[in-house]
């Protein structure tokens, strides 16, 4: 697709002609034009802001820029209201229905509730229009929502789902109006669409249209919304605040994630329009937030006159430099686990929704006092699931564990706490109000936050998510994440090794390793030692993927070509990091990929990848940056380490003690399947006895 010169923000109105001073609920036009945010344009009707978007179109399209309108109403409607009403699925039917019979004059008087009236007479009942300035007005169009039943079409289409817009396009008065806008905009997009090199997404071919008009909605940047507002203070006009920053994301978001944004619609889009950025909310607010693009050039660099780079500092740098790159989409709970959620999930309802019981028991009003009590008991029964009944004052009834209070039921009796005779239980005092219940929302308000963005969903988060009504989630993106190994060295397990060849043991333990960290792990294969041919395996790599482990090639050495094609992209650094096992780590961007470049030797690739990639890949996944949990237990070992760099050992447990492989060299592979974790000792020397505390990190600490 075409990267977009010129983006056009429209915050639309349904109202009349605005005054001359500038204010909201009007119509705001935000422009931004090569990167430079232009001053939002105020218009003070529909007829004006048409003009100034014919005339921007003109142009944009004359000087050779390609431009985005967007404008913050729908472009259809749920499937099946268009053929009700025009006989077709063809939202464009609809649109020249529309323009049809819209009549707009000059100073804002329209006729969008009569329109309202035709329209809810093709349809069987109550609706689907509602909400009007006059009660006894327009008969055919209800007040109130109440007694809606959205039956022959949905009350809102599958982009408000995904978006968690609270609007309507049925909804024509109490804020949020999204109803009269749509009413009143789709007659001037279908004039807009008639003009010259104009398309419309996702309805028409839009890659190399000089003109896409698309539907937005402010929502997706709320965030960053408020942020602002917060800053400019109270006199801040939102809607002025919103096109301005809503143009400036979208202006601001790469290219490539745009496009597969645009391309990547549901089939139900075709008909009911889509929202731009639905589902690309944190990279939009981060961009209308000023924030660059995911990676820059000099992500990796390292401050002037450092030689060796301590562990926690590289580490530090990682954590500040790297963002996000994954994307994000929209899926069902039972696929969600282990994915990363992509922004906080709130609780759509409380849990318990209702109060409810906590025992099998009888159930009444109040506390009771020291000494006996005798209540009669009403019919029935109390169970879980039941609607809740009502029960007289100074009665009682059965209740089942789970089940909601009735009416008049506060507390709750155990079963074993009581006699049953003639209709009536026996029991002593003393009893708590409240006694054996659980308050509504006790554990989750409705509203509240019950996943966090970043976090990996757990199979716990299911039960929670259900309990509170989530049955959708927006989840990142798994990252991409490609292998390459490097060397003429190198055979494949099971092909004839020559002489001086050794079989490639790095790309099967780092691809099992990748998708163990809930990772896509692509395979890319083996490279020679030829700088041409990896770099075009670094080119294809690069359109595949998100991030790039290659395994040797990463030190200085005349062999060495992954850093020394790193470094000509002038976006490479090699990391002399002190730790044992490892050292080298090149780190670089290519084609704005990031590229992680391991030694060579399968012990310090896998340490190396433990201890710098998998935090690095999580931030770039969208997650939360988590450091390993690790123990302190005493060593079954003996060991005098030097000062200077910090050491990882293989190393397991047995009998409360952690004992270390009988060898430290790094060409012993075994000693990784051996293992179930690392002994991490400090830069500063050390004697270390048996008996005494070590800082053991299993393989479960680091998500393996």
């Amino acid at each position: 697709m075409k990267p977009f010169d010129t983006i056009l923000v429209a915050d639309w109105s349904a109202g009349k002609r605005a005054g001359p001073t500038p204010r909201k609920d009007a119509i705001w036009l935000g422009v931004t034009r090569d990167g430079i945010d232009e001053e939002p344009l105020y218009c003070r009707s529909r007829q004006e802001a048409e003009q100034e978007i014919v005339k921007l179109i003109s142009q944009e399209k004359a000087a050779g820029r390609r431009l985005l309108c967007t404008f913050d109403f729908p472009f259809g409607y749920p499937a099946g209201f268009a053929r009700a009403v025009t006989g077709s699925d063809d939202p464009f039917a609809l649109w020249d229905w529309f323009e049809a019979r819209i009549t707009d004059a000059s100073d804002g008087t329209n006729n969008r509730y009569d329109i309202a009236e035709t329209l809810n007479r093709l349809f069987a009942g109550t609706g689907p229009f509602w909400g009007k300035p006059h009660k006894d007005k327009w008969p055919d169009v209800p007040y109130r929502k109440a007694g809606i039943v959205y039956d022959q079409v949905a009350e809102k289409r599958a982009c408000d789902l995904v978006s968690k817009a609270s609007s309507s396009c049925f909804q024509l008065a109490f804020p949020p109006t999204v109803g009269g806008q749509v009413m009143m905009g789709l007659p001037t997009l279908n004039r807009l669409r008639r003009l010259s090199g104009v398309a419309v997404w996702p309805f028409e071919p839009h890659d190399e249209a000089p003109v896409v008009l698309a539907e937005i909605w402010p929502g997706v940047i709320e965030d960053a919304v408020k942020n602002a507002l917060s800053v400019q203070g109270a006199d801040a006009i939102r809607d002025r605040v919103q096109v301005k920053l809503l143009a400036a994301a979208l202006a601001r978001i790469p290219l490539a994630k745009l496009a597969a944004h645009m391309a990547e619609v549901p089939e139900a889009a075709r008909e009911e329009a889509w929202i731009l950025g639905a589902g690309l909310s944190p990279e939009l607010n981060a961009a209308a937030s000023g924030g660059a693009p995911p990676l820059r050039n000099d992500c990796f660099a390292l401050p002037q006159g450092v030689h060796w780079t301590p562990v926690d500092e590289a580490l530090a740098l990682l954590r500040r430099r790297l963002t996000t790159v994954a994307g994000t989409e929209a899926v069902t709970l039972a696929q969600s686990a282990g994915r990363v959620a992509a922004q906080d999930i709130y609780a759509a309802r409380a849990n318990p929704p209702l109060p409810n019981t906590a025992v099998d028991g009888y159930g009444f009003a109040g506390a009771r006092a020291e000494g006996l009590h005798r209540l009669p008991l009403v019919e029935g029964r109390a169970a879980a699931g039941d609607a809740p009944v009502e029960v007289p004052e100074g009665h009682a009834i059965r209740v089942l564990t789970g089940a909601a209070l009735p009416q008049g039921v506060d507390t709750v009796i155990l079963q074993e706490d009581i006699a049953q005779d003639a209709g009536h239980i026996t029991f002593h005092g003393p009893l708590k109000q409240g006694a054996n219940t659980r308050r509504a929302g006790e554990d989750v308000a409705a509203g509240d936050v019950i996943v966090q963005a970043g976090r990996v969903v757990t199979p716990a988060d299911l039960a929670l998510l259900s309990a509170t009504g989530i049955a959708e989630i927006m989840v990142r993106k798994r990252l991409r994440v490609g292998v390459l190994s490097t060397g003429d060295e190198l055979v494949e397990a099971g092909e004839n090794a020559k002489a001086g060849q050794i079989y490639d043991a790095n790309r099967p333990m780092l691809l099992a390793l990748l998708a163990q960290l809930g990772h896509e792990a692509v395979d890319l294969g083996r490279a020679p030692d030829d700088r041409a041919t990896l770099r075009k395996l670094l080119d294809e790599a690069a359109t595949r993927v998100d991030a790039i482990l290659t395994s040797g090639g990463a030190s200085a050495g005349d062999e060495d070509h992954v850093s020394a094609l790193l470094k000509k992209t002038n976006a490479m650094s090699l990391w002399r990091i002190a730790i044992k096992p490892g050292r080298p780590l090149a780190l670089g961007l290519w084609s704005g990929v990031p590229v992680f470049g391991l030694p060579g030797n399968p012990v310090a690739a896998m340490v190396c990848t433990l201890v710098f990639a998998r935090p690095a890949l999580a931030q770039l996944a969208g997650a939360q940056w988590h450091m390993p949990q690790g123990f302190l237990v005493p060593a079954a070992f003996e060991k005098r380490k030097k000062a200077g760099r910090r050491e990882y050992l293989r190393a397991r447990m047995l009998d409360g003690q952690v004992e270390v492989f009988a060898s430290e060299g790094s060409g012993r592979i075994s000693g990784l399947s051996w293992a179930e974790g690392l002994v991490e000792l400090d830069e500063a020397a050390q004697e270390i006895r048996k008996g005494d505390l070590v800082h053991y990190l299993p393989y479960g600490s680091f998500g393996l």
